[in-house]
């Protein structure tokens, strides 16, 4: 009988890692570049870090990254290494905190929800701006921040699957399968977004942009990250997902507006044009079947849904605000130019 050695893990897969913003992220991309089990510094401590700061939420960035496609060159046994979650449970902490407090008060999803079923007469947000005088080289900042959420749209989605039952199970599945091309590769939501941004001239690569995104989008980013891997919870992440869906289809109908009104090519335009019908039936089902699933099994949950709502409102209004200031100066939104 012969044996066959098991084989040796791949370092090589990934998107390189990025530039330290801060004693935390370079705490963790300098372990990241040893093998799993270094001793990070004793004295790295997250106890004082702006829970929205640049250094933090890459840092958390780059462990949460470990559960997706992790990164070239690091050693994928970091992922569950104890010294390194124990740092990020640090940084979790401080976020989900600072979340807790500027979300607002707790209230019942059906409140939470009712409210972002009313489109403002005159919208005042990135999407509206776009359509209206956005201009291309705007257009192609706005498609490289959100690449570090689109094109993994579905991931975090999913873990929420095996914590829910019955009818909100079956329908957040239905959604999922929609979210990763109903069995078409060629139609996962992720890859008509790397279509989008390779007919605006951007890079397609998984995480290329991560260097020059602002934290107000890790922010967004780390949210779906936080919740997703936390079955406690899960009711925010149901609510982060009927958030998402429900306020999708205007914002798309926006942004396919402004794209062709700048001439921008037809698939850049198809990715958001896709959404205006797709989310519209989805917002229907997440609705009443997720949410409405989940408050019929788990009613003690309904607080922690709305939570998940009025955070993700939360954060992406943060983002919005950033991006509108700069574009109304004249001046990037992002780190460092395109």
């Amino acid at each position: 009988m012969t044996t066959t050695a098991p084989a040796a893990p791949d370092h090589t897969t990934g998107p390189v890692l990025p530039r330290g913003r801060g004693e935390l992220s370079r705490t963790v991309l300098q372990a990241l570049t040893r093998p799993a089990g270094t001793p990070l510094p004793q004295r790295v401590t997250a106890a004082h870090a702006d829970p929205y700061g640049d250094d933090l939420q890459l840092a958390l960035y780059l462990c949460y990254e470990l559960h997706y496609q992790g990164f070239a060159g690091v050693d994928p046994a970091w992922e569950w290494e104890p010294a390194l979650l124990r740092l990020r449970a640090q940084m979790e902490e401080r976020f989900l905190s600072a979340l807790r407090t500027d979300a607002g008060p707790p209230r019942t999803a059906e409140d939470a929800l009712a409210e972002l079923l009313v489109e403002p007469v005159e919208p005042d947000g990135p999407s509206q701006f776009l359509k209206e005088s956005g201009e291309l080289w705007q257009f192609r900042e706005y498609a490289a921040q959100r690449s570090l959420y689109h094109l993994k749209e579905a991931d975090p989605h999913a873990w929420v699957i095996p914590r829910l039952t019955g009818r909100a199970k079956a329908a957040m599945v239905a959604v999922e399968y929609d979210e990763f091309g109903a069995g078409r590769p060629e139609r996962i939501h992720a890859r008509l977004f790397a279509d989008l941004m390779a007919d605006l001239d951007l890079d397609t690569a998984y995480g290329h942009y991560v260097d020059t995104a602002v934290a107000e989008m890790l922010t967004i980013v780390n949210l779906m990250s936080l919740f997703g891997l936390h079955r406690a919870l899960r009711g925010a992440l149901v609510g982060h997902f009927a958030a998402v869906e429900t306020t999708s289809s205007p914002g798309s109908r926006r942004l396919a507006q402004g794209l062709q009104r700048v001439g921008a090519g037809p698939a850049a335009v198809h990715f958001y044009a896709e959404h205006v019908e797709a989310d519209a039936v989805h917002e229907q089902i997440v609705r009443r079947e997720v949410v409405g699933g989940l408050l019929a099994s788990e009613p003690t949950l309904d607080e922690d849904i709305a939570f998940g709502v009025d955070a993700t409102e939360w954060v992406e209004n943060r983002l919005g605000t950033h991006l509108l200031t700069a574009w109304r100066d004249g001046r990037t939104s992002l780190r460092t130019p395109l």
